[in-house]
């Protein structure tokens, strides 16, 4: 099984990427972060990412998607190391549970080692879950940068462009979608 990873600044293109690869056939994993902060807010805290246990429950979500995803190759839109980032990012203090999720996943060898850094688009555009200047979305891209090398990844480089040309230059490097030649992985269990 190959995990490939997507990172890089908030409001850069990830999440369309991985629509445009699930549409492509690629089962993609969604990022927990923008899911735990719209449950937040459905909850009525404005701003679901100063609550104590936030980094924790980002964790705990990410770690029950990877363990129900299925198909030879997955992409994922962020990994533990991404919350890892966002906790630095954050000034939060790493947590046993953030600690051991990246401890696992380095020792288990769960993700590939070239990771996909989405480059930004020259801007962010503002949602609920997503509000972050353009100034400290560059910051929050490089202490993702600095996480990853930190770990060993190779950072492949996604730059700006079409959602398109962006999702087939990874799948590029993803090989052929489940069904896209070659044998299906049905037949090879």
């Amino acid at each position: 099984m190959r995990r490939y990873v997507l990172t890089g600044a908030p409001g850069a293109g990830k999440t369309s990427i991985t629509d445009e690869l699930r549409r492509r056939g690629y089962p993609v994993v969604a990022e927990a972060a923008t899911d735990v902060i719209t449950a937040g807010q459905a909850r009525g805290v404005a701003e679901p990412w100063t609550e104590p246990d936030f980094v924790e429950t980002v964790v705990r979500l990410q770690r029950a998607r990877q363990a129900g995803a299925r198909g030879p190759v997955q992409v994922y839109d962020r990994s533990p190391l991404c919350t890892l980032a966002l906790a630095r990012f954050l000034g939060r203090p790493v947590g046993a549970v953030l600690a051991a999720e990246v401890e696992r996943v380095m020792a288990a060898g769960i993700y590939q080692r070239q990771v996909f850094l989405v480059r930004p688009l020259g801007f962010v555009t503002p949602t609920a879950a997503r509000r972050i200047s353009y100034a400290d979305a560059l910051e929050f891209a490089r202490v993702h940068e600095r996480v990853y090398a930190e770990h060993g990844y190779e950072l492949v480089d996604v730059p700006p462009g079409p959602v398109g040309r962006r999702a087939t230059a990874v799948a590029a490097h993803l090989g052929p979608a489940p069904g896209e030649g070659g044998p299906d992985p049905l037949y090879l269990t």
